[in-house]
């Protein structure tokens, strides 16, 4: 099967939805947050880099997964169509 015809089946439609890709930008914000933190602190007994920090970057990866599975309901999906 040719490279064209298989294009020519695609649909136009975005896998996810807008709102889903401010979340995921938003989940990854509080990673490189928490990261930052965790390095500009610079100790390792540190308040922020034992208990700030984690949660920061486990709130980041919970979001990016809500981000990830969150689908918008039919009615609001045809309304932002």
């Amino acid at each position: 099967m040719p490279q064209s015809s298989r294009r020519q089946n695609r649909s136009g439609t975005l896998v996810f939805a807008n709102w889903n890709y401010v979340l995921l930008l938003i989940g990854v914000a509080l990673i490189v947050v928490g990261f930052t933190a965790m390095y500009l602190e610079g100790q390792y007994l540190g308040f922020i880099s034992l208990y700030v920090s984690p949660v920061l970057i486990i709130g980041g990866y919970a979001e990016i997964i809500y981000a990830l599975l969150w689908a918008p309901d039919e009615q609001s999906a045809a309304e932002e169509q």
